[in-house]
């Protein structure tokens, strides 16, 4: 290409959340980017009024940012090639259609949609391809007053010539397709509104565009795209270069669906998952940055990623990857941070409020469950008992101490921890060992169980001693009678 500057794109169509999908190709753009030290557009195609709305919009703009994906061009930046939402561009669509007319590279159809379907239901039956029979590509004058004369609204449609296109996809390498199955194809719909095979042409020269870097979905599209630009004059040279990255797939081989994974990234966002653990794992979705790496910040993706280290075979989405590359960011976090990020999710489940004195006791309990949880949203139930002023055990786990072995437990334990005078997490651990397992001669495991489950509520929990010494000894003494009545 003669420019040499890369300026790729990330043009979503908001007709909701981001998805698992949009995100990892936001992130592939975003990377060969900055990469090579190039621009980074972010563009929405807004031209479906009925499905785009501005929340979507805005929620995509929330998402990217969230996520760090920061852009060079587009809404809230500006940039020389705006404005960035192709709903504000339709003069511009307009007259390229026009042109196109014009010229020759396109003409208008009357075509019903009854019409379409009979001829579409003609072809089915006789085994043929299917698309448009070209009909109304060399109507008489006559014919064209008649049908305006009925009333009917033309679409605008591209004239595909004989032959094919064939261009070198740099994942895929040489694709090529016969125009015998990419029929002449609508540009403008009746309304006069522009589809996406016009808007997305016209806007990534208009743009600069130099590379799309986009869902393999889309490969089928690019000849129509390539003849857009076509007739739009461009050079062959001056072609943006395609890449078209690999389908993610289910665990069940099946592609990404709501069923097996595919959710909207605030879905994994509110359920507790780091940006940088989401960008890390899309990341190795379709790409390697070698050496069996799995471990990846986005300061190493931007250095490491190129468009010649992705994959063309299917990749495959695992959530249990995903949670485990989340719980070893979190591990990672300083105490500082770890906190920033658990103070909302404490607080969205009134948890805590936020007084100086919940703060402190946050900032001592978090410490003892950073090793223990994989997502952010597994730190409320963790730390509920801390803070909770109507403690009551949970129904599942009162089951578990109201047998005689239980009772025996707890009242050694509350004998031996009555007489503490120091209460701190290692002279509470030396008092039950001497009382459980010395004396009364218990496995761990069932020796602490009880008590772990009178004091927390619950059979889960953070690390029993330190929780004990947080929640101090007359909230832990006290608790440990009320369970003696269970």
């Amino acid at each position: 290409m003669s420019n040499k500057e890369v300026r790729v794109r990330f043009a979503p169509s908001p007709t909701g959340e981001l998805h698992v999908g949009n995100i990892r190709t936001a992130l592939f753009d975003w990377a060969y980017a900055r990469h090579t030290g190039g621009k980074f557009v972010f563009r929405i195609e807004d031209t479906d009024t009925e499905r785009v709305t501005d929340e979507y919009i805005q929620a995509a703009l929330g998402t990217l940012r969230w996520l760090g994906l920061d852009w060079d061009e587009g809404p809230e930046v500006g940039g020389p090639y705006g404005p960035y939402l192709q709903s504000q561009r339709l003069d511009i669509y307009a007259k390229y259609a026009k042109q196109f007319l014009d010229e020759g590279f396109a003409y208008h159809c009357y075509c019903s949609a009854e019409e379409l379907e009979a001829v579409r239901e003609a072809q089915r039956a006789a085994n043929v391809a299917p698309g448009y029979n070209g009909h109304c590509r060399n109507l008489t004058s006559e014919q064209i007053a008649a049908y305006v004369a009925e009333g009917r609204k033309p679409v605008v449609r591209m004239l595909m010539p004989e032959g094919s296109t064939t261009f070198t996809d740099l994942i895929r390498g040489e694709v090529s397709f016969d125009h015998n199955f990419v029929p002449d194809f609508v540009l403008v719909r009746a309304d006069g509104s522009p589809l996406y095979t016009l808007a997305v042409a016209v806007d990534d020269v208009l743009m600069k565009i130099t590379h799309v870097l986009r869902g393999e979905d889309l490969l089928s599209s690019t000849p129509r795209q390539i003849r857009v630009y076509q007739a739009m004059g461009v050079a062959p040279e001056d072609y943006p270069l395609f890449a078209h990255l690999p389908f993610v797939m289910g665990q069940d081989n099946a592609k990404l669906s709501k069923r097996n994974g595919e959710v909207s990234i605030a879905w994994y966002r509110d359920a507790g998952y780091l940006p940088e653990a989401i960008c890390n794992y899309l990341a190795l979705l379709g790409w390697s940055p070698g050496e069996d790496r799995e471990d990846v910040t986005m300061k190493e993706l931007t250095e490491l990623f190129t468009v010649e280290r992705v994959h063309s075979s299917p990749a495959r989405f695992d959530i249990k990857k995903l949670e485990a590359i989340n719980g070893d960011k979190i591990r990672a976090l300083t105490p500082n941070s770890f906190f920033d990020w658990a103070m909302p999710f404490l607080t969205r489940a009134n948890v805590v409020t936020g007084t100086a004195s919940e703060i402190e006791l946050v900032k001592k309990a978090l410490p003892i469950i950073q090793e223990r949880i994989a997502t952010l949203s597994e730190i409320p139930p963790m730390l509920k008992f801390l803070f909770t002023q109507d403690f009551a055990v949970e129904s599942d786990s009162a089951s578990k101490i109201s047998d005689e072995q239980s009772k025996k437990v707890l009242q050694a334990s509350l004998d031996r921890l009555a007489g503490l005078t120091e209460w701190n997490h290692a002279a509470i651990e030396s008092v039950l060992r001497a009382a459980l397992i010395e004396e009364l001669g218990l496995k761990p495991r069932i020796a602490f169980g009880a008590v772990r489950i009178a004091v927390t509520g619950s059979h889960i929990s953070p690390p029993l001693f330190e929780s004990m010494e947080l929640l101090g000894a007359a909230k832990s003494l006290e608790r440990i009678k009320a369970a003696l009545l269970i």
